[in-house]
């Protein structure tokens, strides 16, 4: 409720003071995005209207957002609004990449990490308070996109354990909805490990900086940051950056039940890294290396949290200055 209202008064506020040259912006909406509900839509694209001569659009498939976006860099927006979750961002980089076109972000969905790394509030009338400001300090910049398989990332790709997370979460769409979602993603982890990695783990083989090893995960970094546990940052490889032009990222060799508390008190210590945990494989400074499957089995792969199928190879690589941003 106190979201709705200072939402309300934002629309107000925004009237009042509204910019005398309005730039176009088109907001992309994913009407299933975790927080995300028809009042909360229609009052941030209202107050939006305040500042900028504004379209909204609510996706209707998965892949939806990337066609709208192809659509409105030809048609000149300003900028495009990802108004969701991380696979909502995806879906709009891979749209804009390689444009003129910005786009920046509205958190909707559990962790929105892109925001958050852009230095966009994590709470959504902060976050619509923030944009409604940019109108008057207006600084598109470009930041670095990674690739797998083709498909652009913003921040942070998966080959195994971590993307096996990712499809566990999505089979249970209802939970990542419930106020306690972020215990069931630490569950889904835990789940994931016990199950799949102290069993019978799928095997790979990393080629990366000129070498070759066989490890059981591969989590590879476009952004510094790998993802959030509400606000909080948590960090997997060192090296990281949206505009290094480079990808990061670490590798894991094995994994035993005394491996775990190990790696999981080094991503829960501030600003700590697993990279130097004797289970780890760890690279910076690269811009490209290949995931292949050694048993023949497809392991899943994911972009910004979204599964997008199992494979058996994974190919890795950065596209410098590929997206604009403004935030």
């Amino acid at each position: 409720m106190v979201a709705i209202e200072e939402l309300e008064r934002l629309i107000d506020t925004a009237a009042l003071s509204a910019a005398v040259e309005r730039k176009r912006m088109l907001v992309i909406v994913n009407p299933c995005a975790t927080t995300m509900s028809a009042r909360l839509r229609n009052l941030v694209v209202a107050a939006l209207h305040g500042r900028y001569e504004v379209e909204a659009i609510d996706t209707q498939a998965r892949g939806h957002a990337t066609d709208i976006c192809r659509e409105a860099a030809q048609d000149g927006y300003d900028v495009v609004v990802s108004f969701g979750g991380d696979g909502t961002v995806n879906e709009v980089a891979n749209g804009l990449a390689g444009t003129a076109t910005p786009m920046t972000c509205l958190p909707g969905g559990a962790t929105n990490v892109l925001c958050k790394m852009l230095g966009i509030p994590g709470d959504i009338v902060d976050a619509t308070e923030h944009l409604l400001g940019l109108a008057d300090s207006w600084h598109p910049r470009r930041i670095d996109l990674g690739t797998a398989n083709g498909r652009a990332f913003t921040y942070s790709s998966g080959f195994g354990v971590d993307a096996m997370v990712v499809k566990r979460i999505e089979a249970s769409p209802e939970l990542k909805r419930h106020r306690l979602r972020e215990y069931f993603f630490v569950y889904a982890t835990v789940e994931t490990v016990v199950r799949h990695y102290l069993r019978n783990p799928p095997r790979m083989q990393i080629e990366v900086g000129g070498e070759r090893a066989n490890v059981l995960a591969t989590v590879v970094q476009n952004g510094e940051q790998f993802t959030f546990l509400d606000d909080k940052p948590i960090y997997m490889a060192e090296g990281g950056g949206l505009d290094s032009g480079s990808l990061a990222g670490v590798a894991l060799r094995g994994v035993k039940p005394r491996d775990i508390p190990s790696i999981a008190t080094r991503l829960l210590s501030p600003k700590r890294s697993v990279v130097g945990q004797r289970q780890i494989l760890a690279f910076s400074g690269v811009d490209g290396l290949r995931c292949t499957s050694v048993d023949g089995r497809a392991i899943p792969l994911h972009v910004d949290g979204d599964h997008i199928g199992d494979v058996r190879e994974a190919v890795f690589g950065i596209r410098p200055g590929a997206l604009g941003v403004v935030a």
